[in-house]
Formats: C-alpha cells, structure tokens, sequence
C-alpha cells in the first residue's frame, strides 16, 4: 500500500536509516493506514496493551539504541502519551512521537469529528510543550524536509520530538525536490581547543581531581570515551543516579554513586572535597543532589553538558559534548597514582535463613550477586530505584530508571523495550506493587513476544515511598496475587515469597526458566524500606 515515494513510506525509510527495529503502540482509525504501511516494512510494529506502556517501551529502547518511537492515534492515543513523552523530555530520551489525526480535507468547516478536544490543533499545541521540535506533515511539498528536520533534533538534543500525520497524507507523495536538514556537526575549533586547554591545566594541577557523570554521558553513546579518558588518566569517577550504570561499576576507578547527604558517603566526602570535579554531562536535579544536600563549589568544577560549558567560572559556547569528552582523551592530561581505599567485595554466597521473614535489605543483598553480565535492571520508582542503587551493575547503560521526572508504571513496559533493544539481554525488572498495578497488564504483551524477564515485585500493601512523608488510606493498594498472574496468560512461573529460603528458591529456578517470564511476589512489611528511601522520604516531608 503506498507508492515507494509516498510521506508514510518515507517516515519509515528515515525510521530506518535511524538504526529503528521497532515501534510500539496502539492502533485507531487514524493512524491505521500508517500502521499497516509499517506491518508491509522491515519495522516491527508492538502493539501493546495501552498507549502509556507503549510509551514506556519507546523510551527505554530509545535509551539504549540512541531513538525510540511510539505510534498512537489521534487525542484518546496521543493524550494517553503526554506523561511519557514529558518524562523522555525531562529525562533526555529521544522518543519519536507519531500520530496519526484525521485528514485534512475532514477538517474544513471544524465539524466535530470524534476524538477531538477543542480546535484540531489542540493535541499539536499540547505536543509542543512536551518536545523539542513538532510537526503536523498536512503539506506533500514540505513534508519530507519536516520529516527530516524532526528527526535531526531528536538526534542533537537527545530529546522527544512530535510528528502528526493526517491520515488523508499517509499515501501521497512527497517532493522530491527538498535539502536535507541537519544541525552543526562539530564544535567551534578555536572555542574547544581554549576549553580543553583550560581544563586540562586545572586537572594537572589539581591535588584530587574526581569525575562525576551523568545522564548525558549514556544519551549521546560516550562512555567507551569515557572509559579512555578515566584509564588514561586514572582519575576516580562516581556517578549520579540519573546516570548510574555509564560505567562497570566493579572498574577499580569507581568510587561509587553521589546523591549528596543520600548517597555512598565515601563518593560524597570525595567528590565534596575535591579541587578539580570534573562533571560531564550532568544536571543538577534534586534527586541528582539528594534533595539538594549537595556541596559542589563552581569555582572549582569543570562543568560541560549539551546545553552548557563552564570552566571555573567561565562560560564557552559553540561546544558538543562530544568534542569536548572526545578530546580529554587526547588532551595533555597526566596519569595520576590515586590511592583509593580497598572497597569489600560484594558477597559471592548468599545463605538464605529458614522460615525468615524477607526485608528489603536481605531481597537486594541476594540480587546484588544474582545479576549477570546478560541482565539489564529496570527499576520502578521507590524502593525498586533507592535500594536498587546499591546494587553493582556489571556493563554500560544496564540500568534505567525514570530517577529524575519519577514517574510510577515505568518498569515492567521499560521491559518491553530494552528487550526488544537488547533480545540477548534479559531484564530483572524491579517494581512495587503500586507502580505494578499501573502497568502490570503489559506482561501480556510480554507473553505475545516471547520476551523473558524476571519480574520482582515488592509488594508491601501500596505507596511506600508516600507513607512516611504523609499517611493514609490513600497510600494502599488491593492485594493482588501476583504470583498467579502466569495462570491467567497461561504461561509463565509464579512465585509466592515470604522468607529468605522461597527467595532463594525463586531466583534459582527463575534462573534456569528461560522460556517466558518469571514473576516473583515478595511479601514484605509495609514498614519496611531502604535507609535511602527513610532519607529522602524525611527530606521530602519536611515540605508536606
């Protein structure tokens, strides 16, 4: 359907040439005739259960293939959308929204065709707010030069972009006759090479030097170069929690995750007292700071993201990121011996006590030396993220989480993504059973695409993260029985945990059955929660 020239087969032709296997969604009226272009091409259209999962799903794959894209229809698709498309924004994940809308000869004389809100425009101008660049593609003669604009800016920025395609637009043609768009692909010369020479005297003669990585790092695919810069150098280097997993955490470098007053005490002092931080990548949330427990002087950082290069107290413009790490690798930096202390191993041996009542301390303590080198953890927001920090994450880019917009439903379709991203990486998905609730029908859409993670839920009777700073009936949830789930789907294993032994049990077998997912129903007190969780809990109800 659709001649080769046509804007539909073209999106998908860019889609394409993009590295893009899959896209995720939902169908509707107004996007099906894309949506059958797409099932006659080499992309693999997921359909999930509701738009939000699918949104989910294209953002966790858009973390781990440098672009995601989701496909919804018009307003009750597009709207169902808007949170995880402000997360990816926020987050800087480069999703790739499309929907479809109805054409544009239905729109003369603004009838009041269903799914509309107000004007036909409303969705659009929603989508603008929540993207970095948007398009509605109702002109043949500029619709390949949008398409391309579109996509060059989810690409510079790292952030979700918007595309709206009339559904009486899909089949024609475009004009061939368009210039290729794309944004500045390299720094000022003259404007790095002062940067790099700037930073690489303050790194020498710095007494402590120490990097500190973030988001970006994993957005814009750098952490092989980070990786040269901290082994040429032999610098320290800790990580936020938005950025957690850019290095192997097991790199005798590493020195652990900062979150201010929240985090590894032995990266606060570190990073605290040092008189060169070299911060790459990073954005000062107030997760990233611990609910702004942070110390960091700018007087003595070297501060350089996509948006913003500051030495000292000196600004740079016209600097990529890129470049600008690309460079310290080749900078005249010296290699430093930095004594760090001896960190402990990690426990190779877990020895689960009979008939004791699991707690969060004892779960994440035996997950900490179940992870494999095939496994990327997806972490919910709660405890699944807090005591999930503590866990050492063996490669690059093998944890996500939504550890800065924080929004609740995020793992079990992350799932999704990273497995179809990722199909020889099998996901342990942390959640609570809040969040699980929320989007916990996606492990249907897991069963239908033969995907196997490992699904851990925490289940403590509802939001455990909300019950310290306020509590209230409002915090719980229906008991569910989770470990039944597989029977409902009529595939997948069950487990039903209250003690240290049926955990052990559970990860064992969950281990072996590779087939389809594994569901792990952790019975826990409600009372119970990470000291990071207690930290930031108390820090967040000091303002309820």
């Amino acid at each position: 359907m659709g001649s080769p020239d046509s804007i539909g087969n073209y999106l998908i032709a860019r889609l394409s040439d993009h590295g893009i296997q899959h896209v995720f969604g939902v169908p509707g009226d107004f996007v099906l005739g894309f949506d059958k272009l797409l099932e006659n091409s080499p992309i693999q259209l997921i359909n999930t259960c509701d738009e939000q999962g699918a949104g989910f799903a294209a953002d966790a794959y858009a973390r781990l293939q440098g672009l995601g894209v989701v496909c919804v229809t018009y307003s009750v698709g597009g709207l169902k959308i808007a949170n995880t498309t402000a997360q990816a924004f926020a987050e800087k994940s480069p999703v790739v929204v499309i929907s479809g809308a109805p054409g544009t000869n239905e729109r003369i004389k603004n009838p009041l065709l269903h799914h509309k809100v107000r004007d036909f425009d409303t969705q659009y101008k929603i989508f603008k707010e929540l993207t970095v660049a948007a398009t509605v593609l109702d002109n043949p003669d500029t619709a390949f030069a949008e398409i391309d604009r579109v996509l060059a800016a989810a690409c510079r920025y790292k952030r979700p972009v918007y595309i709206e395609l009339p559904r009486d637009i899909v089949n024609l043609s475009g004009s061939p006759s368009y210039q290729r768009y794309s944004y500045p692909e390299s720094s000022n010369p003259d404007t790095l090479a002062a940067a790099l020479n700037e930073a690489a005297n303050l790194i020498n003669a710095a007494h402590q030097p120490v990097i500190l990585v973030d988001v970006e790092i994993h957005r814009f695919g750098l952490q092989d170069a980070l990786l040269q810069f901290v082994e040429k150098t032999n610098i320290p280097i800790a990580e936020t929690i938005l950025g957690k997993s850019v290095i192997n955490e097991f790199h005798p470098s590493y020195i652990g995750l900062y979150e201010g007053a929240m985090g590894n005490e032995f990266a606060r002092q570190y990073v605290e007292t040092s008189d060169c931080l070299i911060m790459l990548g990073v954005f000062l949330t107030d997760l990233n700071l611990g609910i702004f427990t942070a110390h960091l002087d700018p007087k003595r950082s070297i501060s350089v993201t996509s948006e913003k290069t500051s030495i000292q107290l000196h600004n740079y413009e016209g600097i990529r990121l890129q470049d600008f790490v690309q460079g310290l690798v080749t900078a005249d930096i010296q290699r430093r011996e930095t004594k760090l202390p001896n960190r402990s191993e990690p426990p190779t041996v877990f020895s689960p006590v009979a008939n004791q009542a699991i707690t969060i301390a004892r779960l994440f303590e035996r997950l900490n030396f179940f992870l494999s080198n095939d496994m990327i953890v997806l972490a919910d927001v709660g405890d699944a993220l807090f005591a999930g920090i503590d866990l050492l994450i063996h490669g690059k880019t093998r944890f996500l989480s939504p550890a800065y917009y924080a929004s609740l439903g995020f793992a079990v379709p992350a799932g999704i993504g990273a497995q179809m991203a990722h199909p020889n990486v099998r996901p342990l998905i942390l959640v609570g059973d809040g969040a699980f609730q929320m989007t916990g029908m996606e492990v249907s859409t897991i069963v239908r695409y033969g995907l196997n993670p490992i699904i851990v839920v925490l289940n403590n009777g509802g939001y455990a993260t909300e019950r310290p700073m306020l509590d209230g009936k409002f915090n719980n949830v229906l008991p569910w029985r989770y470990s039944r789930i597989p029977e409902v789907l009529g595939v997948g294993q069950g487990f039903d945990i209250h003690t240290e032994d049926e955990l052990e049990a559970a990860l064992l077998e969950s281990q072996l059955h590779v087939e389809s997912f594994c569901i792990l129903d952790v019975h826990l007190d409600p009372q119970d929660t990470s000291p990071a969780l207690k930290r930031l809990t108390y820090a967040l109800g000091q303002n309820v």
